[in-house]
């Protein structure tokens, strides 16, 4: 059993010398969660390698079970789909517990859409304050019945029906979205257009060829993008391996970049285009940071993430590289605090809607740690010193498993240790990360630091 098995509480982690090692992260939750969702509606046995087994991810292996398709763990450690094929769910006869998954929730919306029966939807408290009407709007477009609680929250209700295809052009750039109207466009007639004002992670239109379909995407000048699917068309079962998660490599790759001395190589990263903004980022910021061993899997780049600790100097991250490192945000603004001058970074409403609010909460968190920071509507602008921040607080996560791991990678660092007060919500997104850390020089102990 590793120490994240035990851990239901406070974890500390104090300061430690350079980290050193090869490793491998757990794999990309985004794209385990649309293994499992399409595998389920392939026709054939689909087989899943590297899977995260997350929390987030296990939720949806259980709504896919729930809506009839055969998912099982095997002794190897790979997964095995039995899909169903597209217009093929059953009627789940309990509710769909989506636990922490924002991805999980606003995806099977769309994939229940357009099935003939109801499909009742619930989730933990963080997911109970997130919005959903993001999604229900154009699910309603389309023709679907949507029920739920004041403000379009969990938990909620969707009515399937026969729907009609539409054009739908993105609000905001946000990959659930796009994606949960692809997947209700799966099994509704006729060709369903997403126009999004910026590229986001396109892991869907990838899977989606991946299992044999056919899907247009245009690009305009601007970066614009439509893409049209054609529904009713049959998926074909095909194996998948997952890289690992660019997201959870983020947390490794500004650990050893503020601790100098370190040496660390992450292999089997996914680096699709879309997702490698933190990696961008950090290079702009003077990390010695390479990527190499390129290769394609799976229509997904793929690379090992090579990082030397050494000194970070502020910079300005342009707003419009948001959508590429969102959720990376947090262990960016840890990175900001140990670098030398100001960091600024704006552009990032959508920080405010995740598991927490996560501008308020990093702030809030940061500035106990002795980090001077401008918090912003949009983001926060902070003012490194080039020395190690003070730390010696306890930060609550709430609930959110990217405040703690942010947290206790500041504490590498920081003068004193940083306490999180719930280490427990790390499984969400990276089950094992103390252990991990530990096995590379890291200092994470479960309890208060004495």
């Amino acid at each position: 059993m590793t120490m994240d098995k035990m851990i239901s509480g406070p974890v500390t982690s104090s300061a430690c010398g350079p980290i050193k090692g090869r490793v491998t992260v757990p794999g990309d939750k985004s794209i385990s969660h649309r293994s499992l969702i399409l595998g389920s509606l392939a026709i054939g046995q689909t087989r899943v390698s590297g899977l995260l087994e997350g929390e987030d991810v296990l939720a949806t292996a259980e709504a896919m079970r729930k809506l009839g398709a055969q998912v099982e763990k095997q002794d190897s450690g790979d997964w095995i789909v039995n899909g169903v094929g597209v217009g093929s769910l059953s009627e789940p006869d309990s509710v769909l517990d989506m636990g922490n998954s924002g991805t999980a929730a606003r995806l099977l919306m769309g994939l229940v859409a357009s099935a003939p029966f109801n499909s009742f939807f619930s989730g933990d408290a963080s997911l109970h304050k997130r919005p959903m009407k993001r999604v229900a709007t154009p699910l309603t477009q389309m023709g679907a019945t949507i029920t739920s609680r004041s403000g379009d929250r969990f938990p909620l209700c969707v009515t399937g029906r026969d729907l009609m295809p539409i054009t739908y052009e993105l609000p905001v750039a946000s990959a659930q979205v796009k994606s949960c109207i692809l997947l209700a466009a799966l099994d509704t007639p006729g060709i369903t257009t997403v126009i999004e004002p910026k590229p986001t992670r396109d892991h869907t239109e990838n899977m989606l060829r991946h299992f044999g379909a056919e899907i247009s995407v245009e690009t305009a000048e601007d970066g614009a993008r439509t893409i049209s699917y054609q529904g009713q068309q049959e998926l074909t079962a095909a194996d998948i391996i997952v890289p690992g998660d660019p997201s959870s490599a983020a947390f490794l790759a500004v650990a050893a970049a503020i601790i100098p001395g370190s040496h660390i190589v992450i292999e089997n990263v996914g680096v699709n285009p879309l997702r490698d903004g933190l990696f961008e980022t950090l290079g702009q910021m003077g990390a010695d940071l390479t990527i190499t061993n390129l290769r394609e899997q799976g229509g997904e780049q793929v690379g090992d993430i090579e990082i030397h600790g050494g000194l970070l100097k502020g910079v300005t991250v342009p707003p419009e590289r948001a959508i590429s490192m969102i959720d990376e945000y947090p262990v960016l603004f840890v990175a900001a605090a140990f670098a030398h001058g100001t960091t600024t970074m704006r552009g990032l409403e959508e920080l405010r809607v995740k598991e927490s609010d996560r501008i308020a909460v990093m702030a809030e968190g940061l500035k106990a740690c002795g980090v001077k920071l401008e918090e912003l509507d949009d983001g926060l602008i902070i003012h490194g010193r080039a020395v190690p921040p003070k730390g010696g607080a306890t930060v609550e996560t709430h609930l959110d498993h990217r405040i703690a791991m942010s947290f206790l990678v500041m504490g590498m660092g920081s003068e004193e240790p940083i306490t999180v007060d719930d280490g427990s919500v790390m499984e969400t997104s990276f089950p094992g990360f103390s252990s991990l850390m530990n096995s590379i020089g890291a200092n994470i102990q479960q309890g208060r630091s004495s």
